[in-house]
This record gives structure tokens, sequence and C-alpha cells, in this order.
């Protein structure tokens, strides 16, 4: 799942989703399809988000994810995206039981 976080989330539903892992062209599809998308793209004068390292980001998560079994759910929030990159301030990632395999 791919979304601004925040209200944008939970109010207004604005994610993408796709089944892992999922490849560049795909992760920038998701990217590119909420609607908060403009946001990112830069509005009033100021500069986007490092679009390439979003997308880059969620591709190798997603990846990870995929490859790593053990891994039930990951959550990184707030993910920063500034016009030099990202920085994920916090994450989350939670295990699925032992005996559950």
């Amino acid at each position: 799942m791919f979304g601004l976080g925040g209200i944008f989330v939970e109010v207004l539903k604005d994610v993408s989703f796709r089944v892992a892992p999922v490849n560049a062209p795909e992760a920038k599809r998701m990217v590119e399809e909420i609607k908060g998308f403009p946001l990112l793209s830069g509005v009033r004068g100021k500069r986007g988000a490092d679009i390439p390292a979003l997308v880059d980001a969620v591709s190798k998560l997603s990846h990870m994810v995929a490859e790593l079994q053990d891994v039930a759910e990951v959550d990184m929030n707030p993910v920063f995206a500034t016009e030099n990159g990202i920085a994920v301030v916090d994450a989350r990632i939670v295990l699925h039981p032992q005996n559950a395999k």
C-alpha cells in the first residue's frame, strides 16, 4: 500500500494497493495514481518530492517483504519526501508468529 498518510489515508482513503513484489514501473504507477500525487509533484511554486527515490523505496520494500517470509507487515510512518530523497523517521516490522509456519 502507498499513500500520503495521515488524513489522506484515514479520511480520504487515498491509497494504492499492489501485491508484493512490485517492480519500479509498477511502483511508479502506484505513486502516480493517488489523488494526492500533485502534492508530491510540487504545487504553488514549491519543488516536488524526489519521485524516483519514493519509487525505489516502494519497490525495494516490496521485494524485501516478498523475500522475507517471516515478515507479516511493515509500516513506515512518517516518511519525509524532499526534493533530495526520502527519510524514514519511524518503521514498524511485525513478524509472523513462529508456530504459524
